[in-house]
Formats: C-alpha cells, structure tokens, sequence
C-alpha cells in the first residue's frame, strides 16, 4: 500500500466551538433550511456565528468571486466551517492560490472541489457530509453519525452490495463525480493511485455517466485505486429504458461495464450523496478498508493501523 496521503487533522470538536457557515457556491434560496440546520449545531452545544447569507448573491452565486472567498477565510479561524448549499462556484474560487488553514470543512456536491483542493495540499479535516441547509432534514442516524465524527468518537461500517469481492485499504477520498471530473488534470485533484474512492452523483443521464468514467480511464485514474465504492446516483437512470430498453442502457449497465473490469474491490449501494435517505458523513484522507466480500466501507481506528 503507498505512502498515506499527508494530513494535518484538527482537533475533534467540543461544546462551545465555533462555527462559521461558507456560501461558495449557488445563492442560497431557502432561509429556513439554512435556520434549521443551525439549530442542529446549535443543539450539539456548537455557537455559530451570525452571517447573513440569504440575500446575497451575484447572478446565481452567492455572491462574487471576492465574497466566497472570503467566507472560506474567517477571522479568527473556526474549528468548523460548514457550507451553506451547493449547486456550482466553489471551483471557480481554485484559479488563484488559496492557503488552507487547519480546521473542519464540511460539505459534499459542489464543495468536492474544496475538499479535493485541500486535501491536495495535504490539509486534513475535510469531511463530504451534509450542508447546513440539507442537515436539519438528515435522518438521525446520519445527523449522529456527523457529530461523532467531528466530535472524535467512533462511526459505524456502512454497508454496501457486492460487485467485485476483494479487500483493500488505503485513504479514503469521497467526491461528486461531475465535480470531480472537471477537476482532472488539475492541481487541486489529489493523486488517487492507492486510495479507496467513493463516488455518487445526481441527475446526470447513463450516457454523461459513461462519458465521465471513460475520461477517468483514459487518464489512468479508476485503474489506480486500491478499491472503488458507489453511493448514490440519484435521478441518474434513463426515464425512456422501459420503452427502449434495446436502443439504451440502464444505470447500472453502465456503472457495472465501466467498473468491474478494473480488478479492484467494487461495491455498490452506500448511503452517501443525493437522495433520501441519508448521506453518510466521510472524513477525506483518513485510512480506511474496504471488505468487498461484506460489502462494507470501515474508518481503520487508531489502534487498527
């Protein structure tokens, strides 16, 4: 197994701690999903700081360029910066140099290109979890499941399908797939020869799918990895298959041919990404094995590595 990617992980979380809510990307059109997922925090015993963030935008962004910057670097820095929504713009804050600072960063979506950047540069603490404004809405499980990664205690195996049995362990990097792919050949994509990737995505057709992992093959990048695990792929199936099952393929068709070739470790099915349901928090970075035999995605503890 290489090297592990290098990481500075923050401190776990405490009653008190601060939190400052980012807006990187799209505006933010919903202020009550924005209220209930503070009172979350707020009911974890976090303070979050005031920001008003509902009335600003720029076109469809939550403002300009300048002012998404800005909500990444806070003064003073918070133990947690979380984001507020997704959609798209976080990418577009990468095309100057950005120096990350030690700290949590919470988001998935659209901020997979903040959580890649960062992790690029070998600055831990980034987890692909919930927004501020998708988190009041998270069952419980899930909800538990971000607090008792942020707060340094221990979060169950999630449980996936088998495709290609096998067991790998390497560190974990969790991304939206459109993101991520457009941040191929870039800097800010962390080098995955070795890691074990997740990846889900939402309301992308089976053929931009194909499209997507044959541009990851032709670069090398899926037959790297150590192993491969799909969470969801919400409004991600052809609505004309039952009419032209012949004439297109199927989610899974297409998942299943562009991956089960590549002679890792594959399971299929985690609770991650869009869609009810749940989206499992996973810290970026941090060692992890996947039991393709059991179909499960483990956090390696510290007294496991």
């Amino acid at each position: 197994m290489p090297e592990a990617i290098p990481t500075l992980v923050p401190p776990p979380l405490k009653r008190g701690d601060a939190v400052a809510i980012a807006a990187p990307s799209s505006a933010l059109r919903d202020d009550d999903s924005l209220k209930r997922g503070i009172s979350v925090f707020e009911s974890w015993g976090l303070e979050v700081t005031p920001q008003d963030l509902s009335a600003r935008n720029w076109g469809y962004l939550a403002g300009s360029d300048a002012q998404r910057r800005a909500d990444l670097d806070p003064h003073p820095t918070p133990p947690l910066l979380a984001c507020a929504r997704g959609g798209w713009g976080a990418a577009r804050l990468l095309e100057h140099p950005w120096p990350w600072r030690p700290g949590w960063l919470l988001g998935f979506s659209d901020i997979t290109a903040l959580l890649c950047s960062r992790l690029a540069q070998g600055v831990g603490g980034g987890v692909h979890g919930p927004l501020v404004t998708t988190l009041a809405d998270e069952p419980d499980w899930s909800q538990q499941r971000l607090q008792e990664l942020l707060f340094d205690r221990v979060a169950p195996d999630l449980q996936g399908t088998t495709w290609v049995g096998g067991q790998a362990q390497g560190p974990l990097v969790t991304v939206n797939l459109t993101v991520a792919s457009h941040l191929l050949g870039s800097a800010h994509l962390p080098d995955l020869k070795g890691r074990i990737l997740v990846i889900e995505d939402v309301g992308e057709a089976p053929y931009r799918l194909d499209r997507m992992l044959t541009h990851w093959r032709l670069t090398g990048t899926l037959q790297g990895l150590a192993g491969l695990a799909l969470g969801r792929f919400s409004g991600c199936d052809d609505p004309n298959l039952s009419a032209d099952a012949d004439q297109t393929f199927s989610l899974e068709q297409v998942l299943k041919e562009r991956t089960l070739d590549l002679g890792i470790p594959v399971i299929s099915g985690l609770p991650v990404g869009h869609g009810p349901g749940g989206n499992a928090a996973l810290p970026m970075g941090v060692p992890a094995k996947l039991d393709a035999d059991r179909g499960t995605l483990a956090l390696e503890r510290a007294d496991q590595r």
